[in-house]
């Protein structure tokens, strides 16, 4: 048998060569607008009476070489929280979404014991949680308390956070049809291996998006632990902003954390994007 070629029609070509002509036009049209934009806004920033002040202020190379390395080195503070904090919050926050899901009489204090931790700490600013644990842990003086900034901010972090995630481990696992469910304990599955093998799969999926959200906002608010006195990026800018009085250093800070929440965003935007195709297959 000859295989047989397919060849696309007259038609077929002229509408994969209009499509071709409008996405070139839309990019060229998106290109140019954004470029002026940018140049009008330019214009109008440098041309405003305040703008020597402001330049000599805000974005003197000097005071950005000379801060720098002092900022960089905060910054790796900010990114060893982060890193510590994250898996950590990852488990308790599941651990405390499961919790809220079991359903038999006798675990109702875990249950509420579940719902109280996340109202509590899902209604207290982070820096609240910060500065109790920040100061009132040590100043309970029980022996084999932390007592390391650090630890205390990693730990105050972890208990915000955890709260967050687990709301969106919860959305996400009721979000699995109870069919789902009901035929797993029809194969005789009990509720911890139907959990484990045929709803968190499917659940984890649905929220691994609005994780990566609030992995995004815990890079940013890991600046808050300064407040106990880590010296981490912020921190270290304030000192360099105050010795110098020149606000550079704080710019300086800014484009560190930008550098690196900028891709975990587009990451979020890409996996949101590659669910929302697949649902609408």
């Amino acid at each position: 048998m000859s295989e047989t070629t397919w060849i696309k029609s007259e038609r077929q070509i002229r509408r994969e060569r209009l499509r071709r002509t409008r996405a070139v036009r839309s990019g060229t049209i998106a290109t140019v607008s954004t470029i002026v934009f940018l140049g009008v806004l330019a214009a109008v920033v440098t041309g405003s009476p305040g703008w020597p002040r402001v330049r000599e202020t805000f974005f003197s190379g000097e005071a950005l070489v000379r801060a720098w390395p002092e900022v960089l080195d905060g910054f790796w503070t900010n990114v060893r929280i982060f890193l510590i904090a994250e898996p950590v919050i990852l488990v308790l926050g599941l651990l405390v979404a499961l919790a809220r899901n079991l359903r038999a009489p006798v675990f109702f204090p875990l249950r509420a014991l579940a719902v109280a931790y996340t109202d509590v700490f899902r209604g207290v600013p982070t820096i609240l949680v910060i500065l109790l644990v920040g100061f009132g842990v040590p100043a309970l003086g029980l022996q084999g308390t932390p007592t390391d900034e650090i630890t205390l901010g990693v730990i105050a972090l972890v208990l915000s956070y955890s709260a967050y995630v687990a709301e969106v481990f919860r959305a996400g696992i009721d979000s699995v049809h109870p069919s789902q469910r009901a035929a797993a304990r029809s194969l005789g599955l009990s509720h911890g291996r139907t959990m484990r093998h045929v709803v968190l799969p499917q659940a984890w999926r649905r929220v691994v998006p609005p994780l990566l959200n609030d992995f995004v906002s815990l890079q940013k608010d890991t600046a808050l632990v300064s407040t106990i006195g880590v010296i981490e990026a912020l921190r270290q800018a304030q000192i360099d902003a105050a010795s110098t009085f020149n606000y550079t250093p704080y710019l300086v800070a800014a484009m560190m954390f930008v550098a690196l929440t900028i891709p975990m965003a587009r990451l979020t935007d890409h996996l949101a994007a590659r669910s929302q195709r697949r649902r609408g297959a």
